[in-house]
């Protein structure tokens, strides 16, 4: 058994090491996915605001809601955290319809897909109104 100056053992040390790069590489993919979830909501939101639909489909929302706490519990996952994590991505895309709608009310430019207050995959670091846990989506 070898130790390094640490007093932890070097297999200790390599396993601890290759976990870490594994959950850095699952957080890249993360972000990445996410990044794509938001591409896709500002096209629905410039739609919306195109047709003059609200940010908001509550019954939608509840449907998603539903649906990703099943998917929660087969994966194993706290359905609860799930639920917390989706109200949080929910209350960013309303954010986000909302500054679509006001720019295509007053001639901004939502039809390509931008918000004034950055990208959608910004806003997620951002939290901007996602921490009311307002349950919106789309």
């Amino acid at each position: 058994m070898t130790t390094s100056n640490t007093g932890v053992d070097d297999s200790v040390r390599a396993e601890l090491n290759r976990l870490r790069e594994s959950i850095d590489n699952i957080d890249a993919a993360v972000v990445h996915m996410l990044a794509e979830r938001f591409k896709c909501t500002q096209q629905v939101g410039v739609l919306k605001a195109e047709h003059q639909l609200p940010p908001a489909d509550p019954a939608r929302e509840a449907r998603q809601i539903t649906r990703l706490r099943q998917l929660a519990e087969s994966a194993r996952l706290d359905p609860a955290f799930a639920e917390k994590l989706l109200n949080f991505i929910i209350a960013e895309v309303i954010r986000h319809h909302e500054t679509i709608a006001d720019e295509v009310t007053h001639g901004g430019s939502a039809a390509d897909g931008g918000t004034r207050g950055g990208s959608a995959a910004d806003g997620v670091a951002q939290g901007g109104s996602a921490a009311d846990g307002a349950a919106h989506d789309e």
